[in-house]
């Protein structure tokens, strides 16, 4: 059955557009309370990012879900994995976190937690969308939920990140800037690091409602590329609005994107014997990432792209660690879903065992060229089940032997086919890419 208003992470838009509105954040208040209560006793964990409409949307959510007899923890503005972790210390049985994550402040969305700490399964959202079909009511006064507000949130996740690496690891010495893109983040990432002995530099974490992700953040990273070289610092770390991606900058103001720290982090878990079965990844990432993998023996999957289908990629294979070349990266043998700081944590624990710089460690993966060429086509019959383009595809598949990769895709928002060749051989790689498009093209026509 098809959802109407679940996407692959919660539900998501421009504010003021059905349906991120507060009559519809009111209603979806109650149809998850009744969703939720159906399971027992309900209490629901609430937190958001730091965009204005948040407050907004925070106080709809409350009505809803008292209304509907389930009692509100209120957490205030806390990362996106603080809130699934929080979720699961206070046996609580939903998590909700109010935030568009690396978009602008006039977007933003909701996402939920189960009692777990891991995305709502499919079951739930469905039966919270028939009710949000029905008529609203009130459960009788007595019934009303109660709210409350977790004053030492910050604190517990804080010590939680910390608790990430063994006891007594310090990072003194280690100069880091950290770029909080005046997201859910500003206040307990500087923290954590500077907790753990690190010399930091923040950057972007005076949130004022509208500049979240604000030419900042790991959506813009020239301002933490500048601030590394002119601070002289060992590394930067940027994180997304409300906290589930990280991007990584090292000492020569290079960008190291998702792929990257993944290796890096799979690497030490290997060498320390601590990585059961392999590494997920999506259908985007860097081939040079599963070609480095192959190098140390390490299995590799591929998943759709979006962090679910690497949780669900992960749970089905009982992997502990996969992630997107975006930065969204899963640590399962520490917290249950994607979390910015602990990855950052891993990543530096990794450095500090090979006694390496960022830049030196992740020269191991050679990032493999990569081409990608859009065709415009008609509408009408798929051009990829078109015979002649399926073996033209496996052709090329078959010459590149291994090392390289071809992946034809429909855009899911326009009328075009997504032609994408990488290999070891840019001048190869483009022109199977070109080929391919051009066939592609004449079928389409």
């Amino acid at each position: 059955m098809s959802k109407k208003y679940f996407g692959t992470d919660g539900i998501r838009g421009r504010v003021g557009e059905y349906p991120i509105t507060p009559d519809f954040m009111l209603k979806l208040g109650w149809a998850a309370g009744m969703a939720f209560r159906k399971m027992g006793a309900c209490k629901v964990l609430v937190g958001k990012d730091t965009r204005i409409s948040g407050y907004m949307f925070e106080s709809a959510l409350e009505a809803g879900l008292t209304s509907a007899g389930a009692d509100v923890m209120l957490l205030g503005p806390m990362p996106t994995p603080a809130i699934a972790y929080l979720t699961r210390t206070f046996h609580a049985q939903a998590g909700i976190v109010i935030s568009a994550s690396h978009n602008p402040h006039d977007d933003n969305g909701i996402k939920f937690f189960s009692g777990k700490g891991t995305k709502l399964p499919d079951e739930v959202e469905l039966m919270i969308e028939e009710l949000l079909d029905t008529p609203m009511t009130v459960v009788e006064s007595s019934k009303i939920g109660k709210v409350s507000r977790i004053n030492d949130a910050s604190g517990r996740y804080i010590e939680f990140c910390k608790g990430s690496v063994p006891t007594g690891t310090s990072f003194s010495g280690l100069k880091v800037v950290v770029d909080c893109a005046h997201g859910a983040t500003y206040k307990v990432a500087p923290s954590v690091f500077r907790e753990l002995g690190a010399d930091v530099v923040v950057l972007s974490a005076q949130p004022n409602g509208l500049n979240i992700n604000h030419n900042c953040g790991s959506t813009h990273t020239d301002a933490l590329q500048a601030a590394v070289l002119a601070e002289q610092a060992d590394i930067g770390i940027a994180f997304d609005g409300d906290g589930d991606r990280v991007l990584m900058v090292d000492h020569t103001g290079t960008v190291v994107d998702g792929d990257e720290l993944l290796f890096i982090i799979a690497r030490d878990l290997h060498e320390r014997g601590k990585l059961k079965g392999g590494v997920v990844g999506t259908l985007m990432s860097n081939l040079g990432l599963e070609l480095a993998l192959a190098d140390l023996d390490i299995p590799f999957v591929r998943a759709n792209v979006g962090d679910r289908y690497v949780i669900s990629e992960l749970l089905e294979r009982e992997w502990v660690i996969g992630g997107e070349n975006s930065g969204h990266i899963v640590c399962f043998d520490h917290t249950t879903t994607g979390d910015a700081i602990i990855a950052a944590l891993q990543v530096l624990m990794a450095l500090k065992a090979r006694n390496e710089s960022l830049a030196q460690s992740r020269q191991a993966l050679r990032k493999c060229p990569q081409v990608l060429i859009n065709v415009r086509f008609g509408g009408g019959a798929n051009p990829l089940e078109h015979e002649t383009v399926k073996q033209a595809s496996e052709r090329v598949t078959q010459a590149m032997a291994g090392r390289g990769r071809v992946l034809l895709r429909k855009s899911g928002t326009e009328p075009l086919v997504r032609v994408m060749v990488e290999g070891e051989d840019e001048a190869q790689v483009r022109g199977y890419a070109e080929e391919l498009a051009k066939l592609v093209s004449e079928v389409s026509a």
